[in-house]
């Protein structure tokens, strides 16, 4: 049955596929109690699907929980988290968390930011929440755009892209968010770096089965969730691609490559692979997914290595917000 999962949401996503078109409008938006400005869009409008819930179905955490590394012990050395790190305070965020909630609204001292995730896409990017002097607050729509989460903000109900972190409806279009780097690693790369880091943990225990992986088998299937979009030539839509940016160019290279070789460079930009995390959208049981392993990205500067900005995500998803993107494989 885990397996078949994907198969049988994507079976029934095709039987209300027509209800989703028909729902992408913003009279019907506005009837759900959005008061965005959809006059404002950088988009087409009929790009944005639902997801089959409502805004906060997954809710976003507000008021973020913390324990000390030590402190912990419902969290496999090879589940995921996403590590930050700002001004010297260090938090992990587990996916076994960011799965079920895909926003943390967080702050370090003076610095606001949104930590997300949203798992038809793997895509784990953290943005400071601070626009032209404003702190926002994000949560979930319910929508999706080329399968990847639409958040929005509360302060002007804006609809945001979150892999590209750029407002593509409402007053806000236009607006981008500043991204801060942040990686995708196992619980024991966290700690070795950050022994006195510390992890979020859920408000409320009950409140989700965390630990569990409710799109199992998803990375294993041969296409993605509700995405009607051109698939990328040459790569499975699902390969497991490095998403990152040079001169503010999008730029992507295959897992597969990278694993073989373990480390590359490309220009400035240093990749190391290294076994040791298991994927979130494989097995029921997060911490039995197969090993995808860790991947670090850093640029070469005057003072050494430095973390960059990154994203481990679906070669699919890279095609759909640069179509046509050549993929180094």
């Amino acid at each position: 049955m885990i397996r078949k999962l994907p198969i049988l949401l994507i079976a029934c996503s095709l039987l209300v596929f027509t209800a989703i078109q028909a729902a992408a409008n913003p009279d019907r938006w506005k009837r759900e109690g959005w008061t965005t400005d959809f006059d404002q869009t950088s988009i087409k409008l009929t790009e944005i699907l639902s997801g089959g819930i409502g805004r906060d179905v997954i809710p976003p955490i507000d008021r973020p929980a913390f324990k000390p590394v030590s402190e912990i012990t419902k969290l496999a050395d090879t589940e995921p988290v996403i590590g930050l790190e700002i001004n010297g305070e260090a938090r992990a965020y587990p996916l076994q968390i960011m799965t079920w909630h895909e926003i943390v609204n967080d702050q370090f001292g003076d610095v606001p930011v949104a930590v997300t995730y949203c798992p038809l896409c793997n895509s784990a990017i953290v943005f400071e929440r601070t626009v032209d002097g404003q702190v926002l607050d994000f949560g979930t729509t319910g929508k999706l755009r080329n399968s990847d989460l639409v958040m929005y903000d509360r302060q002007t109900q804006s609809w945001w892209q979150q892999f590209m972190g750029e407002a593509i409806v409402g007053e806000m279009t236009g607006m981008t968010l500043r991204t801060v780097p942040a990686r995708l690693e196992s619980f024991a790369n966290f700690k070795d770096r950050f022994p006195d880091g510390k992890v979020l943990v859920p408000n409320n225990d009950g409140l989700r089965a965390y630990g569990r992986n409710p799109y199992a088998g998803y990375d294993s299937s041969k296409s993605p969730f509700l995405y009607r979009g051109d698939m990328p030539e040459g790569i499975e839509p699902m390969a497991r691609v490095v998403a990152y940016r040079v001169d503010g160019k999008l730029q992507a290279l295959a897992l597969s490559l990278l694993a073989k070789q373990e480390r590359m460079e490309i220009g400035d930009v240093v990749f190391t692979w290294t076994k040791g995390q298991n994927s979130a959208l494989d097995t029921r049981a997060i911490s039995e997914g197969r090993d995808v392993g860790n991947i670090v990205v850093q640029e070469k500067t005057s003072g050494g290595l430095k973390d960059k900005v990154y994203d481990v995500t679906f070669a699919f998803v890279v095609n759909a917000f640069s179509p046509g993107i050549e993929i180094k494989k």
